[in-house]
């Protein structure tokens, strides 16, 4: 866990080094590469280069962008100094921006050149937009000019009017480029070059929103009040439907007016589609937009303009966080809680703490939004660490929804004509009388596909990843069994592979999918949607249902995650939790946190808008903590006995815990490997280091897995230990080794 003030850590940026450098200086430029030092290059004549400054270098037969990090170590003979080929023409990288990735690098045990390749890989073969080519009637127009049908076509099209691009023109002519080319080289068009126009229109801070309500305005200017005024975090805490979203685009139009840029993180694109719709009806005009779904083209020209400063906002995935803003005034961390922001696989990271430390080095404000922020926050927040502002309330005058618990021993499902039943006659009551009412109903799974398991009804054969030690999971929708750690797929066999038995297959437990099917069966009248993240394929999918949402063109919706969180559908008055119990079994440190979040974001789904909300929790085990925090309203109850059991394990956020990954495709050579790291473990008082042991995925992509658990106290950093520990060891180079600093997922 990272804290506002987080403990030091080597940082290699030094405060003192030189600003310019001219020819013949020698210059240190880290490069792209998983290493840890930068390469010596010297200046040419007519080049003078700065810290921050992207530039092109020779790196044995090829060329490679790096940054100029530093003033040379000048420990090499003049003769095997190479030059620096150009400059690019790009922006400085800020120098906020190299002492972040020199912190990130330093506290997730991560080459350099691995971090800054987060920040720089989207300049690579960027250039400068093209100025706009604007073509018009030369007046007056030559005499003597051949007039062709063609040529009449691209006059007419023309007119008094101009064009921008003789692309365009010529398409909306009708004709072939050369046609446009030939009046232009005659006189008869007139070519002018323009600067292009911004990429993103600048938003406008004073443009009125929505009315806030008294708290809102009270906690909308606490959070406007830190603008400007240095590094600070606020921990901004509502219930759901508490209008967080409406009361943080306040500092960010006090950021706006003082002309600072303003980054968002969100934690799953989905999560973008509505909130693009507020920022428009707040800002006039939407931000830029940065995530996996961008194409490179579109990250390119974004990149460029968070250089320069022509983005003002950007909402954003964890990767945002890197992005090299010009003049970064302040950051917002959305639903802070989510598991989303934690990046699992090159840099691990998280990208809410790792955000804070942003924050810090450029010495600008922070806020954390969340209607259920994690343990860590709120501990901070309660320290004081972290400014607390609270929304205790709904907007307008909705009520949060009534929470009841189903309890599946008592009330079981009732078997119907389509087959077994998952929803408990309590449950299908409330749908009735919700559907009766003209309003919509969500039921909630946080499980994809038809069944998570299926296996043959004969032999017991069990259909699983070929790479993963997981099942495979049936997606009835497109025909196939999938596995949603690796990817793979393949069509469920007409016969067991084990023995034989042709239509022998079962699927055993509920996905969705099947819960869907049961709904259409029950409610044939309504419009029944199941919805996942693999049945959302881009941000566009998932605005296209939210509109159908509003439009009251879904009845019942059947949904995972994607639909718990940020979402605001006014019709939807009941919700029912197909298994509150999934997840609460797990012996993941964070288990009963991460569904006390999930449940209770879900639940505050229904009754958003004038009419009041019901929630159904369907349960085996009705006396767990978890869900009776959920019945009775009492997250602090829960949240200080979750503190109470972590603090007396010494785990986080009252620890520290580091994890190594080693993986191979030979098992053999990943279990020597940890033997021979388990017998160079350095002696550490206060330290524990346990494993190795298989990982819970014992077998992922092909490669198998053990692990390492490193624990030590919360005022002691793990990083010194953990790299001496494996700088003593060599380890076949067929071995990987993943280190996860602040461990979050233990699969």
């Amino acid at each position: 866990m990272i804290q506002s003030s987080p403990p030091s850590v080597p940082n290699s940026l030094s405060e003192d080094i030189p600003v310019s450098f001219g020819p013949g200086d020698r210059v240190a430029v880290l490069l792209q590469l998983p290493v840890e030092g930068a390469y010596d290059y010297r200046v040419p004549e007519g080049l003078t280069v700065s810290v921050g400054d992207l530039v092109e270098v020779p790196l044995g037969r090829r060329y490679d962008i790096g940054v100029v990090w530093s003033a040379g170590a000048g420990d090499l003979a003049e003769a095997k100094i190479k030059d620096v080929a150009h400059r690019l023409d790009l922006p400085r990288l800020p120098r906020a921006l190299l002492s972040f990735i020199d912190w990130v690098a330093n506290y997730t045990i991560q080459p350099r050149g691995v971090v800054l390749r987060m920040a720089v890989r989207s300049a690579k073969g960027l250039k400068p937009q093209a100025p706009e080519t604007h073509l018009s009637r030369a007046k007056p127009e030559p005499t003597g000019l051949k007039v062709t049908a063609a040529r009449d076509k691209v006059l007419s099209a023309l007119g008094d009017t101009t064009f921008i691009g003789a692309a365009l023109l010529a398409k909306t002519a009708g004709v072939s480029a050369s046609v446009v080319k030939g009046l232009v080289d005659a006189g008869v068009i007139h070519v002018t070059l323009a600067a292009p126009k911004p990429l993103f229109s600048s938003p406008n801070p004073d443009q009125p929103g929505l009315a806030l309500e008294p708290d809102q305005k009270a906690a909308a200017a606490e959070l406007s009040s830190a603008v400007g005024h240095g590094f600070s975090v606020s921990l901004l805490e509502g219930v759901t439907g508490s209008g967080k979203t409406e009361v943080y685009f306040e500092p960010i139009a006090a950021a706006l007016r003082v002309k600072r840029q303003v980054l968002v993180l969100v934690p799953e694109i989905s999560l973008t589609s509505q909130w693009l719709d507020r920022f428009r009806a707040r800002f006039g005009v939407e931000p830029a937009v940065w995530h996996s779904d961008v194409t490179g083209k579109v990250r390119r020209e974004t990149w460029r303009a968070v250089a320069t400063g022509e983005a003002p906002v950007v909402v954003g995935a964890r990767s945002a966080l890197f992005l090299p803003f010009s003049d970064l005034g302040l950051i917002v961390v959305d639903e802070e809680h989510d598991g989303g922001f934690k990046q699992e696989e090159g840099v691990i990271y998280h990208a809410r703490d790792m955000a804070v430390v942003r924050a810090r080095e450029g010495g600008i404000p922070i806020v954390l939004a969340s209607a259920t922020p994690s343990l860590e926050s709120i501990l901070n927040a309660q320290s004081g660490r972290y400014q607390h502002v609270r929304l205790d309330e709904r907007v307008g005058g909705a009520v949060m929804p009534d929470v009841s618990l189903i309890n599946m021993l008592r009330t079981p499902p009732q078997k119907g004509p389509w087959g077994r039943s998952w929803l408990a006659p309590p449950l299908v009551e409330a749908v009735d009388e919700t559907l009766a009412a003209g309003d919509q109903a969500l039921l909630f799974l946080n499980r994809r596909g038809y069944a998570p398991l299926t296996l043959c009804s004969t032999c017991g054969h069990r259909l699983h990843c070929p790479s993963c030690t997981a099942w495979l999971v049936e997606h009835r929708l497109v025909k196939r069994l999938q596995c949603h750690h690796c990817g793979f797929v393949a069509p469920r066999p007409d016969a067991c592979p084990s023995c034989s038995k042709e239509d022998s297959f079962v699927p055993c437990g509920p996905g969705i999918e099947r819960v869907a099917e049961e709904a259409t069966a029950r409610w044939p009248q309504a419009k029944v949607v199941a919805v996942a993240s693999d049945t959302l394929e881009s941000p566009s999918a998932m605005a296209a249902l939210v509109d159908a949402v509003e439009r009251q063109k879904i009845d019942i919706m059947v949904g995972t995650q994607v639909l718990a969180k940020g979402h605001h559908f006014p019709g939807l008055t009941l919700v029912g939790v197909v298994d509150a119990d999934l997840g609460l079994s797990s012996w993941d440190l964070r288990a009963g946190e991460r569904t006390h979040q999930l449940l209770n974001q879900v639940s505050g789904r229904a009754g958003r808008a004038t009419k009041n909300g019901r929630v159904f929790l369907q349960t085996h085990d009705p006396n767990h903590p978890v869900l009776k925090a959920l019945v009775e309203s009492d997250s602090k109850a829960f949240l200080e006995t979750e503190a109470d059991g972590r603090r007396g394990l010494g785990m986080p956020p009252f620890g520290r815990l580091v994890s190594l990954i080693l993986s191979g495709p030979n098992e053999d050579a990943v279990r020597q490997a940890g033997r021979d790291l388990a017998r160079a473990v350095p002696p550490a008082p206060g330290i524990e280091v346990l494993g190795p042991a298989p990982a819970s995925m014992a077998l992922l992509r092909g490669r198998h897995r053990h692990r390492f658990l490193i624990k030590g106290p919360r005022n002691r950093l793990l990083q010194p230990f953990v790299r001496a520990w494996l700088d003593s060891v060599k380890v076949s180079s067929s071995v990987r080794i993943q280190v996860d600093v602040d461990p979050y997922s233990f699969y």
